[in-house]
Formats: structure tokens, C-alpha cells, sequence
């Protein structure tokens, strides 16, 4: 069995997978909300147990849906990953839904590299690719700040040798 969790296109292309702590940094970003929710209804069920019983089931819901969105969230981040091809980089996501978007470099106008602070405080950074199509998605959130900055310099001498060619 395959383990590595990646899915086909229709073609046979390595991806270059993001940053495991990408998925750490959404992990603690979706629980900022999920941790007081569960106090605030745990400590509700606690004090109301005598008269409203079924209140436990607010704390059990909302510890069900912090795990289940764990794993989602991990899994997501997983399944993100790029290729630089001789013409065009691949970008793919999704767990159920596949997505693949091919950029050709021609096409490319600039690229950015953003990182916020919870960004900064895992060293990681998002890779914006922007063509003159505005329905193009392109961003590979959760690379390495370094690598980040090295597809930044490469997309851009590709884009410009690409463009000049056209």
C-alpha cells in the first residue's frame, strides 16, 4: 500500500510537500476559538448538572468537533504540495476534493512572499503567484521561510526568461 498520501493527475510529477508545522500553526490557530467554547460549556455543565442534564452534551460536542477538525486540518495540510516543471509550476491540494492548478511561467507577473506573525513564529511563509487571470489561485501556503524565498527568486528568473520568449 502506498503510504504516501498524494494523489495522481495524470501525470508523474514529485511534489515538494509544505512545512509539517504548517499544519501545527492551523491546528492552534482553529483552537483559539475551540478552547474557551469547551471551559464555558464544561463549566456551565458543571454548575447546571442538577437541572439541565443534557448540558454535557455541549462539552462533548465541542471536543468531538475540536478532534475531528484536528485531523481534517492535518490531513489538509498534508495533501498540499508543488512541482516545478520546465514550463509551468503544478500546484495541488485537497483531501476530497482534488485541485490542481498549472501556472505557466510565461504568465507570471509577480510573485510575493507573505508572512504574518504567527507565520514568522514557526518561520514559515506563503508563496503568492500572480497572472494576468484574476480566477487564478495559486498560493502554497506553509514553506520554510528559505524556501520560500528560493522559489520566489526562481519563479521570477523563470517567469521573465519565459516571458521574453513569448
Amino acid at each position: 500500500m502506498n503510504r504516501d498520501h498524494s494523489f495522481t493527475i495524470g501525470l508523474d510529477v514529485p511534489f515538494n510537500r509544505v512545512s509539517p508545522k504548517y499544519g501545527t500553526k492551523e491546528v492552534l490557530a482553529g483552537l483559539i476559538l475551540l478552547i474557551p467554547l469547551f471551559i464555558a460549556a464544561l463549566v456551565l455543565a458543571i454548575i447546571f448538572t442538577s437541572e439541565v442534564p443534557w448540558l454535557h452534551l455541549a462539552w462533548v460536542a465541542v471536543l468531538a468537533y475540536g478532534i475531528i477538525s484536528t485531523l481534517i486540518i492535518l490531513r489538509q495540510a498534508r495533501a498540499i504540495g508543488y512541482a516545478e516543471r520546465e514550463d509551468d509550476l503544478l500546484v495541488r491540494r485537497g483531501i476530497m476534493f482534488h485541485r490542481a492548478t498549472v501556472v505557466p511561467y510565461g504568465r507570471l507577473q509577480f510573485v510575493d512572499v507573505d508572512a504574518g506573525p504567527v507565520d514568522r513564529m514557526f518561520g514559515l511563509a506563503t508563496v503568492k503567484l500572480h497572472t494576468a487571470s484574476a480566477a487564478t489561485d495559486a498560493t502554497i501556503p506553509g514553506l520554510p521561510r528559505a524556501e520560500a524565498d528560493r522559489l520566489r527568486d526562481s519563479l521570477a528568473g523563470l517567469g521573465q526568461a519565459n516571458l521574453a520568449g513569448l
